[in-house]
């Protein structure tokens, strides 16, 4: 069988599994939420399958993505990131990754939830795009730049407009499969169900 496929997950197993399970897929849960937020900031300036490729890395190397002790992290600890070769090694990425687990938990306590903070800015609900090509992606949007801005003045770091929109995408915040993708329409309708 040959099924049509967001034309970006090529053939990689790995990536087509993204693809097909995860991407556009809505998430409301706090702990997914931030894992997905947590790969995001790494990804910035790299290719979303490096990420992919090292994801159980970071997961042993970040607690499971538990923000709640990520947010403890000593200096010795971050160091310790630093010299793991199993993740992104990037200094600002990985004090950002405690940065962010702060200012997570911040927003968690302001709204009851990231979840409900996150998913305000488009009224609880995906916005359901209507692509005919890949080409038809956009890297941001005046969605994701007020929402980029918004997180920053949270103190979130490595948040711009892109990583912010991609995170959008990831996060089913918008459904960017496009018309003739099989998961277009699974997505829409899974989305009603929320």
């Amino acid at each position: 069988m040959n099924t049509k496929r967001c034309s970006w997950c090529g053939s990689d197993p790995l990536y087509v599994k993204y693809h097909d399970e995860e991407w556009g897929v809505p998430v409301y849960d706090d702990a997914t939420l931030f894992e997905f937020l947590l790969l995001e900031t790494f990804q910035a300036g790299l290719s979303w399958i490096t990420i992919l490729n090292k994801r159980e890395n970071f997961r042993k190397a970040f607690d499971g993505f538990d923000y709640t002790k990520i947010a403890k992290y000593s200096q010795e600890k971050t160091d310790s990131l630093l010299l793991d070769a199993g993740i992104i090694r990037n200094k600002l990425k990985v004090h950002s990754a405690v940065t962010n687990a702060i200012a997570f938990q911040k927003t968690q306590d302001e709204f009851g939830s990231f979840s409900a903070y996150i998913w305000g800015f488009v009224g609880g609900k995906p916005i359901q795009n209507n692509l005919k090509s890949m080409s038809d992606i956009p890297a941001n949007t005046l969605l994701s730049q007020r929402l980029s801005k918004d997180l920053k003045k949270r103190g979130f770091k490595f948040v711009g407009s892109t990583v912010v929109y991609a995170y959008m995408q990831a996060t089913g915040m918008v459904n960017d499969h496009a018309n003739f993708c099989y998961r277009n329409t699974q997505v829409q309708l899974n989305s009603r169900l929320f």
